[in-house]
């Protein structure tokens, strides 16, 4: 997943309130760089909006309560469907599959539904 995040030209940040050597260790296994750790849920919104402060758009990915409020904030949230109530409502999308790969390819299927539409209507302007 976090190759096809690369792929699609993103940044994976991995946010987390698990302990710092915790998230390293997975962080380093999976390929992910930048880790904020040790993380109350109330300071990952925050962190979402200190990044949109930077100027990025930010997508999240969470699955729990601690999650919900950084994935209403996130300029997408992305709850994943084997996750809480709380974090479902809270996102814009829900990802069905407990598969962080899933979110790869919401992001690829809307980028080209987004170039579809972009395209119709150029066309319809132009015809008419």
């Amino acid at each position: 997943a976090v190759e096809q995040f690369r792929a699609l030209g993103l940044t994976p940040i991995l946010l987390t309130g698990d302990n710092e050597a915790v998230a390293r260790t997975v962080a380093d296994e999976v390929g992910i760089e930048e880790v904020i750790a040790e993380v109350m849920p109330r300071d990952k919104v925050a962190v979402v909006e200190r990044l949109q402060a930077e100027g990025r758009t930010v997508a999240m990915v969470g699955d729990g309560v601690n999650d919900a409020a950084a994935l209403a904030r996130a300029d997408l949230g992305l709850a994943m469907g084997t996750g809480t109530d709380v974090a479902i409502e809270a996102s814009d999308l829900t990802l069905v599959r407990g598969d962080l790969r899933a979110a790869a390819d919401a992001i690829r299927l809307s980028r080209r539904t987004l170039n579809t539409i972009k395209g119709n209507l150029f066309w319809a302007f132009a015809y008419n």
